[in-house]
């Protein structure tokens, strides 16, 4: 009898030890959900196969998400999930769209507060558009993310990747979405800025 509670009791030593490594969930678009790349060969999917068994990986990301369908998807994903750390990988097709600027800060705004209420971390990956969507909102666009990361102190990933844009093979034939042989260098990028967070 002993030796079967000294076996139980080393079980739920071993499963807490487990709970010790931090959860981040990633909401996120087209990029995040591995839009025309098998699942398995996504960012996410590498980022969380190299963070390995000590931390959670959850990709809540939808191909065509806006900020809007992110805000209205967080609540549910925070209380599933409980979350350290959400990537806000969202704003791309709001862009796209040629959505008003100040609703597509004001809905990563509000989505930043849902996260600190839940007790989670956010953190704001920034996003760019084509070059073709003309200068003046290419430019408003990205400086919406330093701007908000500035107001509400909260960790940014710049946008790096314009390299894959030009660079033969990183691109799928659509224009837009990067294709398997990019995963593993988006992954890196992320991987530089999340993995410090998650160890601490």
């Amino acid at each position: 009898m002993h030796a079967l509670l000294k076996r139980i009791c080393c079980l739920f030593i071993l499963l807490g030890a487990n709970t010790y490594g931090s959860t981040l969930l990633v909401l996120g678009d087209s990029l995040s959900a591995g839009y025309g790349v098998n699942q398995g060969k996504g960012w996410v999917a590498l980022l969380r196969s190299d963070l390995g068994d000590d931390h959670t990986v959850i990709n809540g990301s939808i191909s065509g998400d806006t900020t809007g369908g992110g805000l209205n998807r967080l609540p549910l994903l925070l209380e599933k999930f409980s979350p350290d750390y959400v990537l806000l990988e969202l704003g791309g097709n709001d862009g796209l769209r040629g959505q008003p600027l100040n609703l597509m800060k004001g809905n990563l705004n509000a989505m930043i507060t849902l996260c600190r209420k839940a007790g989670a971390e956010p953190i704001l990956f920034g996003m760019r558009l084509p070059p073709n969507y003309g200068h003046r909102y290419s430019d408003a666009f990205a400086a919406v993310y330093p701007q908000l990361s500035d107001e509400a102190d909260v960790p940014l990933i710049p946008f790096q990747l314009e390299e894959l844009a030009i660079t033969e093979g990183m691109i799928q034939e659509d224009g837009l979405h990067p294709t398997a042989l990019a995963q593993p260098i988006i992954k890196d990028l992320i991987k530089g800025y999340i993995a410090p967070l998650m160890a601490k």
